[in-house]
């Protein structure tokens, strides 16, 4: 599978694209003057407990507050490291939380100084979440203060791999401190693992002494720029080039890949071409199709998305879609296209939480096996960790994916001025029999006024027909003078009523 990274860097912003059989899988947006604390490490102080809601208020330094769960403040339970690791269901670079034993009031008090790393960027009116369980990530290695055992990414799944990496890591661990090999460790010669092994406790070290030195609150660790956080994170051996489009951008890059190989260099591109390159490699991104809530499938049929606050929904449908054979076959192959594109959607939109797929009801248990099988098999190269339950006899999914970051909904787009956010608008008839009313309430209040009215012309175009006999009667009945003048550039649901006594 050819899988390429192209960058795009502007005076206001970073773009990154991870191409995959030259399909775009998933897009990252960096915007200068926004900062993401997602993998700062801070020492805060508690602001509030509340043990009520099992949590804490912790001041960083921030616009607003970060929160602390009671599961991830970090206690020394060495038998619950050795359960995970045993079992090795943790997410790349993630920590286990403990089960909560000790309520929160009897662990952190107010005006106490902590160290805390955020690992849920802040989403619409919530803070920063946050975790004492610290980490520190590398490109092969992820380095862990507060664990004193070793792992290896569920996604690196050939046995001798696992467990020479895991060998290698008994030798290299640290007198204090953990290390987990990441998806790009598979193969790693151990002089690059040692290398960066003592980089990540070098950068620990730094922290511990600017923690002692610096009041809380304060940021002691800052995660790279976007640019080099993608590398680090995205560009294993899977990924055959990088392109970029800046000068400056490009020799960081090189730069910071020189301690992975000498080679490295030369899957590195810098593109000077005449048109942009996000429109050169044909990936600029077209809003109204990358967050449209129906998205089409190959064979006709079509995906429906819809967020929530609570959950994301996803329904299959057949659409223009007929089959070939018969209705079975044609819902399976239906159901199977949707299968994979519901799990590149979610990369590319970065989907997080709760989602419920509803896919189109099967006769045959084999069949309904089939597409949560393919849906299994699509998540795997997504570095979110999903939970999957089977299809249910309703022939729904439910599943679950981890936040990395704000999806690319809540990045790009806001809720409608008109609407709200509600995705829907009254009727033009409604908003004018609604005028209308008013119209009656003001009449009879102020008997003897001249009333100016003013709304969308789509909206007083119906007023005028709906009205006629209406205003006549208001004109005899309170002695009233209705005028109506059209606004084009007014909101549809929105109207204006004067009123000037006679």
């Amino acid at each position: 599978m050819t899988t390429q990274l192209i960058i795009s860097v502007s005076e206001w912003d970073t773009r990154v694209a991870l191409v995959e059989e030259g399909r775009l899988a998933e897009f990252y947006l960096q915007r200068h003057r926004e900062q993401d604390p997602s993998g700062n490490i801070y020492k805060g102080r508690v602001a509030k407990v509340l043990p009520g809601m099992a949590s804490a208020f912790i001041e960083l330094g921030l616009e607003r507050p970060g929160y602390l769960y009671v599961e991830e403040v970090a206690e020394p339970w060495e038998d619950f490291y050795d359960l995970w690791l045993k079992t090795d269901t943790g997410a790349e670079g993630s920590q286990p939380r403990r089960q909560p034993a000790t309520p929160i009031e009897d662990l952190l008090h107010e005006g106490q100084e902590i160290l805390v790393q955020v690992y849920r960027p802040p989403l619409g009116n919530k803070g920063s979440r946050l975790t004492t369980y610290l980490s520190l990530a590398g490109h092969y290695l992820v380095f862990l203060p507060t664990a004193s055992r070793v792992g290896v990414s569920r996604r690196i799944v050939d046995e001798g791999e696992r467990a020479r990496l895991k060998t290698l890591l008994e030798d290299l661990k640290p007198e204090e401190g953990g290390l987990i090999a990441r998806t790009a460790g598979f193969g790693a010669p151990p002089e690059k693992l040692a290398q960066e092994r003592d980089f990540l406790v070098s950068r620990w070290r730094q922290i511990q002494r600017k923690k002692e030195a610096a009041p809380a609150p304060v940021l002691l660790y800052q995660e790279p720029e976007v640019v080099r956080r993608v590398l680090r994170d995205l560009f294993t051996q899977e990924v055959d080039r990088v392109v970029v489009d800046d000068a400056a951008t490009y020799e960081q890059i090189l730069q910071y890949l020189q301690s992975w190989g000498p080679l490295r260099k030369f899957q590195v591109e810098l593109y000077s071409g005449p048109e942009p390159i996000f429109s050169h490699f044909g990936l600029e991104p077209d809003w109204q199709k990358l967050l449209a809530p129906r998205v089409w499938l190959k064979s006709g049929g079509y995906l429906l998305i819809e967020g929530t606050e609570a959950l994301t929904a996803i329904d299959v449908n057949t659409g223009r879609f007929v089959g070939r054979r018969d209705l079975e076959e044609t819902i399976l192959k239906t159901n199977l296209e949707a299968a994979r594109e519901v799990a590149r959607q979610l990369r590319l939109r970065n989907i997080g939480g709760l989602i419920v797929i509803d896919f189109i009801d099967q006769e045959e248990a084999g069949n309904r096996d089939l597409v949560y099988q393919t849906l299994l098999e699509a998540l795997k190269p997504d570095r979110a960790k999903t939970t999957v339950l089977p299809i249910s006899p309703l022939g729904l999914v439910e599943m679950t994916r981890q936040r990395l970051r704000d999806s690319l909904a809540q990045l790009v787009t806001e809720p409608c001025t008109c609407c709200l956010g509600r995705g829907s608008v009254l009727t033009p008839l409604t908003l004018a029999h609604d005028l209308l009313r008013q119209l009656t309430s003001e009449a009879r209040e102020f008997p003897g006024s001249r009333l100016r009215v003013k709304a969308h012309p789509e909206v007083l175009g119906l007023v005028r027909q709906e009205g006629e006999e209406f205003f006549t009667r208001l004109a005899q009945e309170h002695q009233v003078e209705i005028h109506l003048t059209d606004q084009p550039h007014m909101p549809r649901d929105f109207f204006e009523i004067t009123r000037e006594m006679g």
